[in-house]
């Protein structure tokens, strides 16, 4: 599954998307704790997390994530979001609670 299908899909909100969207999403990984995150989240990942921060993309950028997902109706403000676009990290967002989140997620990568 692309960042391309999440777009067309329209299963989640785009707060930003780089120009190409055939990014590989392999897995959902749900983490709130960065430290964690840094050390765990598998590269390809789709990373569902409430921590709406700047570090959120310094771990996200250091794992190479393919995207971040913010749940449960978190946002990014108007610097991190910047911070995003300057680095290329695509940013989602949902209302649905994080293990949701990642399921959906899951069932699209399911999907034959």
């Amino acid at each position: 599954m692309t960042l391309q299908t999440l777009v067309d899909k329209e299963i989640f909100t785009s707060l930003y998307l780089p120009e190409h969207t055939d990014t590989e999403i392999t897995v959902p990984f749900c983490c709130d704790l960065l430290s964690i995150a840094m050390s765990r989240a598998p590269a390809g990942c789709a990373w569902v997390t409430v921590m709406a921060n700047m570090n959120t993309l310094a771990v996200a950028a250091l794992t190479d994530c393919a995207c971040v997902i913010l749940a449960e109706g978190t946002s990014f403000d108007e610097a991190c979001l910047n911070k995003a676009r300057e680095q290329g990290i695509p940013v989602f967002s949902t209302t649905l609670p994080i293990f949701e989140a990642a399921l959906k997620v899951w069932e699209e990568i399911s999907q034959p």
